[in-house]
């Protein structure tokens, strides 16, 4: 062992420049891969909060609506706007019905614009409208609700709050995979130049692993020192990865995001310790892997 040990302090010594360089590389690939996967987490409990609250309106017409089903001048008859509810609480994939009159819209209305007086001012209960909003059992299932009340009598516009968050969802997912991707790519290169750096050492001592072959030496006995060089490196760096994330947890994340915007609901320093176990797996994969492949060459006699 104490063999090993020297042999791989000698390596670290002699390649520290090349070392330094995949710790550095293996810090920035493996933070950016690891921000991916919080991303992907960030993604996935908004989706959850937000979808859970989706809601469908559909909006009745008024005497002056225009457009829809509606009949120039005149508003949705009590027949029309009993056929619509009584339509979608026969539909299976709603969960709930509420019927908002004008006077209630025109008092949320007056609440969301309390500090802003000319909008007060010129808006009325007449201009309000009639409105049925619908809970989902499944919000992404909407389609169907849509489709069977859009075409009554009676109904102006159904509007489905998941045309505003789907776009913002897909940019989401498009950051996500483009942090993947990078860092991905930032991984492929560090498991290069792990190999590389390996391989210069072998090469180096390509006597000295030549001779220990000839004397019964294992495979293992041999490579271990490389195995050992190449994990330092990747360890190192995959604990500066982890500090750095722990760090944008607690001076981002919880200092600021948590703060100024309560109502979401944050990544959390379980999702935290998720990745950074993740970011240790793709680290001792990344410095095993290309280290017994650049030294199997040097082993044959």
């Amino acid at each position: 062992m104490r063999h090993t040990l020297s042999e791989t302090w000698s390596g670290l010594r002699r390649n520290a420049s090349m070392t330094l360089a995949v710790v550095v590389t293996m810090w920035v690939s493996l933070t950016l891969f690891g921000a991916g996967l919080l991303v992907a987490q960030q993604v996935e409990r908004l989706k959850d909060d937000w979808y859970d609250k989706v809601e469908i309106s559909v909006f009745l017409c008024v005497a002056d609506s225009r457009g829809g089903n509606c009949v120039p001048g005149e508003p949705a008859t009590d027949a029309q706007r009993t056929t619509i509810e009584e339509t979608l609480r026969s539909n299976p994939e709603v969960a709930e019905v509420f019927y908002e009159t004008r006077e209630q819209a025109y008092q949320q209305f007056r609440e969301y614009y309390a500090n802003n007086d000319p909008i007060l001012k010129s808006t009325t209960v007449d201009m309000m409208q009639d409105s049925f909003r619908v809970k989902l059992k499944n919000p992404q299932e909407y389609q169907g609700v849509i489709s069977a009340v859009s075409g009554l009598p009676g109904v102006q516009q159904v509007q489905d709050l998941r045309k505003f968050l789907d776009p913002m969802f897909a940019w989401l997912n498009l950051a996500r995979w483009a942090t993947v991707g990078l860092s991905g790519l930032l991984l492929l290169a560090a498991a290069l130049q792990i190999g590389n750096t390996i391989r210069l050492a072998a090469y180096s001592r390509r006597r000295e692993i030549g001779i220990m072959r000839l004397v019964g030496a294992s495979n293992w006995y041999i490579m271990l020192p490389f195995l050992l060089e190449s994990l330092i490196a990747a360890v190192g760096g995959a604990l500066l990865a982890c500090a750095t994330l722990a760090a944008v947890e607690q001076f981002v994340i919880v200092g600021r995001a948590a703060v100024e915007i309560p109502t979401v609901r944050w990544v959390d320093w379980g999702n935290v310790g998720w990745v950074m176990a993740s970011l240790a797996v793709v680290a001792v994969a990344l410095s095993i892997i290309p280290t017994l492949i650049a030294t199997r060459r040097f082993l044959r006699v």
